[in-house]
């Protein structure tokens, strides 16, 4: 354990968020998404597993240390419904608000057609995988800058 860190935020999901460099992108997916086979085609091939947690709780863990870019029109980039582009699914929403909590601002989560998600996932630095068995429950974060002084 460490201190001032969510407990969610395992070793190796920790070693990813590090290792990510600004504008790589983190998939993070719920438990229907191909997973397996999406982080083998990923920059650093990894799947990191969160067996057993909401995807807000997940999401909420991973914006406690993830600074979103604020460089990009659109950062955050959510799976579509498929045949109702305009809906939101409660999953999602839940999302949007620890993004926007986590961020102090309102940020807009801009939807992808189901297999345009598929194809920038396997781009992405790594797949974070989330046991909420909700369909939709996928998104990508791109990750921004922490600025300060060295040392």
């Amino acid at each position: 354990m460490l201190r001032n860190l969510d407990p969610v935020l395992s070793a190796d999901l920790l070693w990813v968020l590090a290792a990510m460099g600004h504008g790589d992108d983190l998939a993070l997916v719920d438990a229907n998404h191909p997973a397996e086979t999406i982080a083998r085609a990923t920059t650093s091939g990894r799947l990191v597993r969160l067996p057993g947690l909401t995807m807000a709780r997940a999401a909420r863990a991973i914006l406690s240390v993830l600074p979103i870019d604020d460089f990009e029109p659109e950062p955050v980039r959510r799976m579509l419904v498929v045949g109702d582009p305009a809906a939101l699914p409660e999953v999602q929403a839940q999302v949007q608000a620890e993004l926007d909590r986590a961020n102090e601002k309102a940020m807009p989560l801009v939807g992808i057609d189901r297999f345009a998600f598929y194809e920038a996932a396997k781009s992405a630095f790594a797949v974070v995988q989330v046991g909420d068995p909700r369909p939709y429950g996928c998104f990508l974060l791109r990750k921004g800058v922490i600025a300060g002084p060295p040392g």
